[in-house]
């Protein structure tokens, strides 16, 4: 009976998507609510997910307020994992060799980081002026899971997130606006049906610098598209779920879509 169990709770992922309004360009302040928010968080979480740009918004402004990765939330985020014991994810502006980044940065439970940067950017907001794209996509193996991890406008370009690697789960961070959010919502149950994959899309609330408004709507979705659990309210809040490796694959042999993928090559 005890092996069983240890079998079923090693195909369990609980992870933790923080919905928060973000305080414009100050990641000190961030940190310090970060720090309190997780401090909270029950402690058999597995992961807890950031949004994008989680120590000051999406600015446009890297000269002022981007760090390097031996800056202050780089720091925060290890220390936090290795006393938690427990994975943490989200972006930030990073400066590197005089080049900017939107950067995601993953750290696993005993430090150790994996890094990405974000490969589209959003150039209706002129983030491709100031900030360097990214080319490589990473899987991220956490806990038996493997794990893609996304930036916010990369939602929108199904062909750079299809599901080639057999990846088990798909997770956006993002900072995407109110005016917009019906494409949010939608994107996220397509790209969870077509990747046949648990999708996640940790997005923020508030206003930020530039006097746009967010509202949420952090949610996780399985590969059939239904929803698991989201954000009913506009306000800060800890969305949690608990991701079933069984089902998942249970559900693929099933229907077997994914072994009728199309083979390209990306550019």
């Amino acid at each position: 009976m005890k092996y069983l169990l240890f079998l079923s709770m090693k195909n369990l992922l609980k992870i933790a998507s923080l919905q928060v309004d973000i305080i414009w360009e100050n990641p000190q302040k961030n940190i310090e609510k970060y720090t309190t928010i997780i401090n909270s968080i029950a402690e058999d979480v597995d992961l807890v997910v950031l949004p994008e740009m989680f120590s000051t918004g999406f600015s446009m402004n890297p000269s002022t307020c981007a760090e390097t990765m031996n800056g202050e939330s780089v720091t925060w985020l290890q220390e936090m994992a290795c006393k938690k014991q427990i994975a943490i994810m989200g972006t930030l502006a990073i400066k590197e060799s005089g080049t900017f980044y939107n950067r995601l940065v993953f750290v696993h439970p005993n430090g150790e980081i994996e890094t990405n940067n974000k490969r589209h950017l959003f150039s209706y907001g002129g983030e491709d002026k100031v900030y360097t794209q990214g080319n490589e996509q990473i899987i991220i193996n956490h806990k038996g899971w493997k794990i893609c991890p996304m930036i916010c406008y990369d939602l929108r370009f199904p062909v750079w997130t299809r599901n080639t690697n057999d990846y088990d789960i798909l997770i956006f961070m993002a900072n995407w606006p109110k005016p917009r959010i019906s494409a949010w919502d939608v994107l996220l149950k397509a790209r969870a049906i077509e990747n046949m994959c648990y999708t996640i899309g940790v997005n923020r609330v508030g206003n930020d610098g530039n006097k746009l408004e967010y509202i949420g709507h952090t949610q996780t979705i399985d590969m059939l598209g239904n929803v698991i659990s989201d954000s009913v309210e506009n306000k800060e809040m800890i969305i949690e779920a608990t991701l079933n490796k069984e089902e998942l694959i249970a559900t693929r042999n099933k229907f077997q879509f994914l072994n009728d993928r199309d083979s390209f090559e990306i550019k």
